[in-house]
């Protein structure tokens, strides 16, 4: 058995609050953090760590449609959240990447291919601007202003998917910067591209580079945007722009959520990710694989302690229910390939680490088991609780078994076990492997029943393959 020293968790918000120790309140319900001002951003250079307390609830596009989601679709999940999802505190609807191709075909393997050069909606700044013909409200220069609308008038939040840089067609064309001296020719960089979309083309990290990414956040500011997942930033990492972003975000005069993707983030970039972004992402795109699931554990160890209010390692979208609609990289038109037990695996795992969770299904095809699973108010609790620890892999033991803990606000232990082998197993939890002393009341989250006490006995739990259980310990 590998033991695992847990050691004194301390993430940015201590640090900045002189070490502070916080008074643990746990909360029977998810602990929501105040949704971000529509008006203005808190003064002071690390505010944006007030815009995301606890990790994002939400729901993104690309799981299901890929690049060619419709306002339709659109507004088809907001909808859902709104009546299904929202008491649970679901928030985000986030439109995923190039929603500013009126072509888009879903096929990202032939993007480089047939979409190389494509006429992309833009303003006279070289700004993206939604496809009319996907998104028909943004015509006559309405843009995405009315779809915003109507996501905030559900109490929900707007938030869209960036490619890093400034687009190829722009820099072509030499188009102003807007508000600015400079031309789109100042700020790209043509020796810096993406290697599976050549929508753009890196920005210099210098006066101009930092004006196109002023005049971009303003514009998106004026439309109500939320949310902002911005690609190509993660591999190789691309420090300069992302400290660009973030000025450009912290001057639009709107608190907007910065997500970086993909990954896997180097972790030797901790101190510098999460002082500049909301969240970001340890893996590369995360599908419904068994294989990509059992990657994910390793990969969120690394991040431990790093994560709390404000920045938080992504663990990626969550590829339940119906997916792949029109998207290829998802492998077809399907609902999840995950089994039930790894899909309370996924939610054990992500709830307890903890992760933002983005849902990548097309939630009106959700069945009850899946809504069930996803509102589960004990895990989503966990998720949102809100000392903001992160869990700690405590022990290791043979056959792919494990147990992760983490402290909560009211002095409770979150306990998950987990089985990531292939057959049915055993796990004793034993106080001195948790760092545990004194007596405990058992809550098992998953079959919401009392398991009575634990003390210096050890208390043995059953999991099946690929499975996990999740328990509450509050000290008698």
């Amino acid at each position: 058995m590998l033991r695992i020293d847990c050691g004194e968790m301390k993430n940015l918000i201590h640090a900045l609050l002189a070490s502070a120790t916080l008074v643990s309140i746990f909360l029977i319900s998810p602990a929501h953090a105040d949704a971000p001002s529509s008006t203005s951003a808190p003064a002071g250079k690390l505010a944006f760590l007030s815009w995301a307390q606890t990790p994002p609830l939400g729901w993104n596009s690309y799981d299901a449609f890929g690049d060619t989601v419709t306002e339709e679709q659109v507004l088809a999940n907001a909808q859902y959240m709104k009546d299904k999802l929202f008491d649970a505190g679901y928030r985000y609807i986030v439109i995923d990447f190039r929603w500013y191709d009126p072509g888009a075909e879903g096929m990202d393997g032939r993007l480089n291919r047939d979409r190389t050069g494509a006429a992309l909606t833009a303003d006279e700044f070289g700004r993206m601007l939604p496809a009319p013909n996907r998104f028909p409200s943004s015509e006559g220069g309405k843009r995405f202003k009315p779809l915003a609308d109507k996501i905030h008038a559900m109490g929900l939040l707007f938030g869209f998917h960036m490619m890093r840089g400034i687009p190829r067609q722009a820099v072509k064309a030499n188009t102003p910067i807007e508000g600015s001296k400079f031309t789109a020719a100042d700020a790209g960089d043509p020796n810096n591209k993406c290697s599976w979309c050549r929508d753009m083309f890196g920005v210099w990290n210098n006066e101009a580079g930092q004006a196109w990414y002023d005049a971009m956040y303003r514009l998106y500011a004026s439309w109500g945007l939320d949310f902002v997942k911005v690609d190509d930033l993660s591999v190789p990492y691309s420090r300069g722009e992302i400290e660009m972003i973030r000025r450009a975000i912290d001057k639009c005069g709107r608190p907007i959520v910065f997500s970086t993707s993909p990954g896997p983030t180097d972790p030797h970039m901790a101190n510098h990710i999460k002082l500049n972004a909301n969240m970001w992402r340890i893996s590369g795109d995360f599908w419904d694989k068994w294989g990509k699931l059992n990657e994910q554990f390793d990969l969120l160890n690394q991040w431990k302690g790093v994560g709390g209010p404000g920045h938080w390692p992504d663990a990626d979208m969550i590829p339940f229910g119906h997916i792949g609609i029109h998207c290829s990289p998802a492998g077809g038109d399907h609902f999840t390939k995950f089994t039930k037990d790894e899909q309370r695996t996924l939610m054990t795992l992500w709830g307890i680490a903890p992760s933002p969770l983005m849902l990548g299904m097309n939630m009106p095809d959700n069945d009850q088991w899946t809504l069930d699973l996803i509102t589960n108010k004990d895990v989503l609790a966990m998720n949102q609780d809100s000392l903001g620890s992160t869990a700690q892999r405590t022990a290791t033991f043979f056959g792919g078994r494990e147990v992760w803990t983490r402290t909560l606000a009211d002095g409770a232990e979150a306990v998950a076990g987990f089985n990531r082998g292939e057959k049915d197993a055993q796990i004793a939890l034993r106080a001195d492997d948790l760092g545990l002393s004194g007596s405990y009341h058992v809550y098992d989250v998953w079959s919401a029943k009392d398991l009575g006490s634990f003390d210096s006995e050890p208390l043995t739990v059953s999991v099946p393959p690929h499975g996990a259980v999740l328990l509450r310990l509050l000290r008698h």
